[in-house]
């Protein structure tokens, strides 16, 4: 393709295309689909959106081409910027071809102009495309499509809405063999893989095409004035608010990024506490607020107007805010790619330099910033793994199809295994699932709504009015907690929050929700009534549910790495000195090359302090699992974080090398866990989003109200027992099983961490004084069963006597 059909718009921006630009409109030219990937902001959009312009200019120069180019988008927020990008080169090249959007949050007027008539662009989301696919006639809406293009791919590989992506792509390539698709990706470590999982079997003459453009990333990490030597589980917390301030008057616009949708709302207040003349300029957005107040801030973003917005990741992907120059992240990423993700929020245009500030929220995140920065410098990103076989999400395209188009058993196995996620399906995980949308499967048999599909002429076919409409309402694997919709007395809706959360609260109870200081009114048909509070009483911050994020293996490695003293000066490590002093004089510092265990003693018992290196999640699984080797589980409690593990009890915690070395063996892995934690009450919960998913659990019909949390519990719970009872290879039950072993535990970290442990040396450490690692975990292990007060008294007693040693 020559640079003929394009060269208005560059000439018109005063710009010149990257080198990958050509190689993406070329390699699209021949026929070839990939995977582009560049920094953010360096022109992915038009690398593969122009490719499809230009065709359609020369193929089509004076007529309507009907849908061309499919663009899906992860987020119904990218939506509307996606068609900012995609509309501007058409303004200049080919006025003519139309770009529209369609989501969740299209308007019913434009939603019946789409089904009338299809724009050359189509925007829209993996839920948006499967709901396109129950329809009869959009096989023949789409006989121009030439064109598919995934954005942020990273973000949906390694999930079920990925997975549903490559089912959609097979039904689209199934029907249309020469259809083209390309991926976008800024950051991720398996890129050749993450090209095959999205391309399937037609992988094999695509293309990866990276920018090798320098995007120039800065990571810096505000440093507290003071540092305590134990601080209490560790955390700073908004103490740096004060630090912040001053520099968000250094810059025009500012985002800062939290780990958690009450973090956010945390600091937004605490913000606005320090600086009450801003209240015009500040500004925050996360999942849970109503979308006019999300599209509220995002256009304030656009036109200057904001100072600052406290965010979640809702804002990490693809929105492009030029008048972002500074980005900040309260609290350790957690991993490298999503670190280089939000500090390419800032310098958003090719040549500019992205900056981040890291906020500490506790003394050991310093060393996992200067970590962060390490890793990056080295680009050491995480990889995505992709999911295999989730049948709940296959169950559910099979309806979506059977609606839409019936289809014969065949040739339907074909499309479904020329995906990357079902290439190895098998003949007995077909026909149970056949069976499932057939008959409910061997327990449901007897009951009409579970037989969705019939054979009809040697075809599969949905043709009840009521089962297609609860379908279409139910197509989507995004999983959350019932919600309850918060709103003024004056009908302004606010956004949504936790039914648990609500549940917790008494009429006249205050909470702080959006920004603001709310009073509990009333609770109706899943509608929480508030007004404004008058009086500042001592009110809750909403809280969400949903695990922290654990460290990822690539910045554990890096924080080893800088404990070992690798990794030259820094801020941070002089900063935290002190800190690391104490733990090297009284134990040793840990790292990921040798297995560091204290064992101390203090009136409350014996502790043992494992520190593998190796997440959260990881530390949950092997704290259980080695309580219960140790045949103590109900007189030892357990506690972990990111960096180690702790098990506590009055005695029997005194431990030699041997006996340490058989509690971490690697025989039986499987059978001792599923044993030592409770993974069949952890299955029934999983089973709730797999019945949801899998189409046994149905959506309220519009105009009804919602399912409460209660109501969906005990008709999972039930279903659960029912297929226990009756019907136990039923394969949702395995799936349950095996996605809580991945999901809550990591089970394949696990493995791999305890396969590592059994090859270390170990170092075992006699403790005078709990160490500064020590003591957040020995915190963690008592404040949990006594009352704040009590904990607090305790905490200050310890924190005093680990002092006066540390004086000495």
């Amino acid at each position: 393709m020559s640079l003929r059909e394009l060269r208005p718009f560059f000439d018109a921006k005063g710009w010149k295309p990257f080198p990958f630009q050509k190689q993406t409109w070329r390699a699209h030219a021949e026929g070839k689909s990939g995977l582009v990937h560049a920094p953010t902001g360096l022109g992915k959009t038009l690398a593969v959106w122009l490719g499809p312009v230009a065709e359609a200019r020369k193929n089509f120069p004076e007529k309507s081409v009907g849908c061309g180019v499919l663009w899906l988008t992860p987020l119904r927020a990218l939506a509307q910027d996606t068609l900012r990008a995609m509309r501007e080169p058409l303004e200049i090249l080919a006025p003519e071809l139309q770009v529209e959007a369609r989501t969740g949050d299209t308007p019913s007027a434009l939603r019946a102009r789409l089904r009338k008539k299809l724009p050359f662009g189509l925007v829209t989301t993996p839920e948006s495309l499967s709901l396109m696919l129950t329809h009869g006639d959009t096989r023949d809406r789409l006989a121009n499509l030439t064109t598919v293009i995934v954005d942020e791919w990273h973000e949906l590989l390694g999930t079920k809405r990925g997975v549903q992506t490559e089912l959609c792509l097979a039904r689209l390539r199934a029907w249309f063999p020469g259809l083209r698709i390309w991926g976008l990706s800024a950051t991720l470590g398996n890129l050749d893989e993450a090209r095959d999982v999205l391309l399937g079997n037609a992988s094999d003459h695509a293309v990866t095409i990276s920018a090798d453009l320098k995007k120039q990333i800065e990571i810096e990490t505000l440093i507290p004035r003071e540092i305590e030597r134990f601080p209490w589980a560790g955390h700073i917390g908004t103490r740096l608010a004060t630090q912040v301030v001053r520099e968000l008057e250094k810059a025009r616009t500012t985002l800062l990024f939290t780990n958690t949708r009450s973090q956010t709302e945390i600091w937004f207040q605490a913000l606005l506490e320090l600086k009450p003349d801003w209240a015009d300029q500040l500004a925050m957005h996360h999942g849970s607020l109503d979308r006019a107040e999300r599209e509220r801030v995002e256009n304030g973003l656009r036109d200057g107007t904001l100072r600052c917005v406290v965010c979640t990741a809702s804002l990490d992907l693809g929105v492009d805010f030029s008048p972002v120059d500074q980005v900040m992240q309260v609290g350790s990423p957690k991993g490298i790619a999503r670190l280089l993700q939000r500090a390419g929020r800032s310098g958003h245009q090719p040549g500019k330099t992205s900056r981040i500030l890291g906020v500490p929220t506790h003394a050991m995140e310093l060393v996992e910033f200067a970590a962060a920065r390490d890793a990056a410098k080295a680009r050491h990103i995480e990889t995505r793994v992709p999911l295999r076989k989730p049948l709940d999400v296959l169950v559910q395209h099979l309806v979506t199809c059977a609606i839409g188009e019936p289809f014969a058993a065949d040739e339907m196995r074909r499309e479904i295994q020329s995906s990357h996620a079902y290439q190895d399906l098998t003949d007995a995980e077909w026909e149970w699932c056949l069976g499932f949308i057939s008959t409910g499967g061997k327990a449901l048999t007897a009951y009409d709504r579970y037989r969705k599909a019939r054979l009809l002429d040697g075809r599969y076919v949905v043709d009840g009015k009521q089962l297609i409409q609860q379908h279409r309402l139910s197509i989507g694997t995004i999983s959350a907690d019932s919600h309850m919709t918060v709103r003024l007395a004056n009908g302004k809706t606010l956004g949504t929050v936790e039914e648990g959360f609500v549940d917790r609260l008494k009429p006249g109870s205050q909470f702080v929700f959006a920004g603001r200081r709310l009073v509990l009114v009333r609770i109706h048909q899943r509608i929480a009534t508030v007004k404004m509070a008058t009086k500042q009483a001592k009110g809750v911050v909403a809280i969400w549910g949903g695990n922290k994020m654990p460290l990822s293996n690539e910045l554990a490695h890096a924080m080893a790495a800088r404990l070992r003293g690798e990794g030259g000066r820094s801020v941070e490590m002089g900063a935290v000195e002190p800190i690391l002093d104490i733990q090297r004089r009284w134990s040793s510092l840990p790292d990921d090359r040798i297995l560091l265990i204290e064992h101390a003693h203090s009136r409350d018992g014996e502790h043992l302090f494992f520190y593998p290196m190796a997440g959260r999640l990881v530390h949950e699984g092997l704290g259980a699992l080695i309580a219960w080797r140790m045949n103590l589980t109900d007189s030892i409690s357990v506690t972990q974080n990111d960096y180690g593990f702790c098990l506590s009890a009055r005695r029997g915690l005194h431990l030699d090398e041997k006996i340490i070395r058989e509690l971490l063996r690697t025989e039986y892995l499987l059978d001792d866990l599923i044993s030592c934690m409770n993974t069949a009450e952890m299955a029934r919960r999983q089973f709730r989003e797999i019945a949801r998913v899998a189409g046994l659990i149905l959506q309220t019909p519009p105009g009804r109200p919602n399912r409460s949390q209660r109501e969906l519990q005990s008709s999972s719970r039930l279903l659960f027992e029912v297929f226990e009872r009756y019907d136990p290879e039923n394969l949702l039950l395995e799936q349950s099983r095996r996605e809580i072993l991945e999901k809550q535990l990591e089970f394949t970290r696990l493995a791999r961490s305890l396969e590592d442990l059994q090859q270390r040396p170990i170092h075992l450490v006699e403790l005078d004084h709990l160490s500064p690692l020590a003591f957040p975990l020995w915190a963690e292990s008592f404040s949990a069963t006594m009352s704040p007060a009590d904990a607090a008294t305790r905490l200050e007693a310890m924190i005093d006597e680990l002092n006066r040693a540390a004086a000495k």
